[in-house]
């Protein structure tokens, strides 16, 4: 057992039990298998166990358990160690234990001054991250640390000057570590919750990239605090529609839900607005028991994006859960038809479903083999989720097995739903002859994992 390795585990899920099937083990009680697999260097298989074993109030076993991945100086394993000795009401021996990690800043130090502000030194915490605020990761605690601590005025300097009157990155790789906009981002927090909302709203308005994961913080932030008019105007400006989003969600919060999806009908600004509009405009019409006026919408954006899979893919999901699968194939003929009947895999195999639901599995299962790729690797847990959703696991285990080094995490699973968790752990344990990487230290500046 050494860190590179445990390190490839847990970045690659590959030859080991990756933590879903280390779950669905114990789900299934193969708790023994689980226990073995601990002790063997399965990182995922100590994880869980360790962790059921304190619940249990065994803490010495546990740590037991964790001890050869922590004397590899692999921080994962300190961190979780760390984490049960923390819940166990052991704080010192915790921070004991991150210390020597914390030196090499990035996950550690933003572990550990969480740690340390959690048992009343938030001021070392505080000292701790603001020399770091170059890392958007130690910079994001930093602030959610100053909170507790009462230093927000000590730290908003900080961010203030990492804003630059002119530069405005164009991207989200333009600056190193903490860029303006993150800056600005984390300086509006600190302000709406010193009750200057309007500073912070003066903030956000500079950004030049206003969203992150489809989410944007100054809509949010007008929607937090009701500030219903302010966010319908940004909405109409916003091009990427995630203002628009959140309008609309506010709306059904509040109770009016045609006022909601007045938002969605609205004319987008671009292209990608009015395909994700219309998507949650379905998914909206669903949620408030109006599927049939759903369907009609989602069938009309299905019709103006001929082909385009992700449309498809909700199309036929929303058929699904409506219970008109007649719908969903029909469109979907239809495009075959216009193909010339030749569709690939990527495309044919949504209809699986459908044809299931209206015609019975086996007629499914028979169309799938019938098609030019339905013997293929890529094709073979298609079919063998039908077979299992239908109470037929060994033939989906059956159906597996002639590709199983392609589909080793789907077999696996539905091994351990028949009982056969050693055959699932031999499979899974199959190595590749892949080199091991470096570890990396988790720094989000000098090492990225790229």
């Amino acid at each position: 057992m050494d860190a590179a390795a445990l390190d490839r585990q847990a970045r690659t899920l590959s030859g080991c039990i990756p933590p879903l099937l280390v779950s669905r083990l114990l789900e299934a009680g193969h708790s023994e298998e689980v226990e073995v697999q601990a002790r063997r260097g399965e990182w995922f298989c100590a994880r869980a166990w360790a962790q059921l074993l304190g619940d249990q109030g065994r803490q010495t076993e546990a740590l037991e358990v964790l001890s050869p991945y922590v004397a590899t100086g692999w921080w994962p394993a300190a961190q979780v160690q760390a984490e049960l000795l923390d819940s166990w009401g052991q704080a010192e021996e915790a921070i004991a234990l991150a210390l020597p990690y914390a030196s090499t800043g990035g996950p550690p130090l933003e572990y550990f001054s969480r740690l340390l502000a959690r048992h009343g030194r938030t001021d070392e915490a505080v000292t701790r991250l603001s020399a770091g605020i170059e890392d958007r990761l130690l910079a994001a605690a930093l602030v959610d640390i100053a909170e507790g601590a009462g230093r927000d005025e000590d730290v908003a300097p900080l961010l203030a000057a990492r804003i630059p009157d002119q530069h405005r990155c164009d991207g989200p790789w333009c600056c190193h570590g903490l860029g303006p906009d993150e800056a600005i981002e984390l300086l509006a927090t600190i302000r709406e919750r010193q009750g200057r909302v309007d500073e912070a709203i003066v903030l956000l308005r500079t950004r030049r990239i206003t969203s992150v994961n489809n989410r944007d913080q100054l809509a949010d932030l007008l929607a937090r605090h009701d500030r219903i008019e302010e966010l319908r105007a940004y909405a109409v400006t916003d091009h990427l529609g995630h203002a628009a989003q959140r309008l609309a969600e506010a709306l059904e919060e509040r109770g009016d839900v045609e006022g909601a999806i007045a938002v969605y009908r609205r004319p987008g600004d671009s292209q990608d607005f009015r395909c994700h509009g219309t998507v949650r405009l379905a998914e909206l019409l669903a949620r408030h028991g109006r599927g049939g006026e759903a369907v009609d919408v989602m069938r009309v954006l299905a019709e103006a994006h001929n082909g385009d899979d992700w449309i498809l893919h909700t199309w036929s999901n929303l058929c699904l859960e409506q219970g008109r699968p007649e719908d969903g194939l029909a469109h979907l003929d239809a495009l075959a038809a216009a193909r010339g009947c030749e569709e690939e895999w990527d495309l044919y195999w949504m209809r699986l479903p459908l044809i299931a639901a209206r015609d019975g599995v086996d007629v499914a299962v028979a169309q799938a083999l019938s098609h030019p790729e339905g013997a293929t690797s890529y094709a073979a847990p298609h079919i063998a989720e039908l077979l299992a959703a239908a109470g037929r696991t060994e033939e989906a285990v059956a159906v597996l097995e002639k590709h199983a080094a392609a589909n080793s995490d789907e077999l696996a699973g539905y091994l351990i739903d028949l009982g056969r968790a050693n055959d699932a752990v031999a499979l899974l344990q199959q190595r590749d002859s892949e080199p091991v990487s470096p570890v990396w230290t988790g720094s989000l500046i000098n090492d990225p994992p790229f």
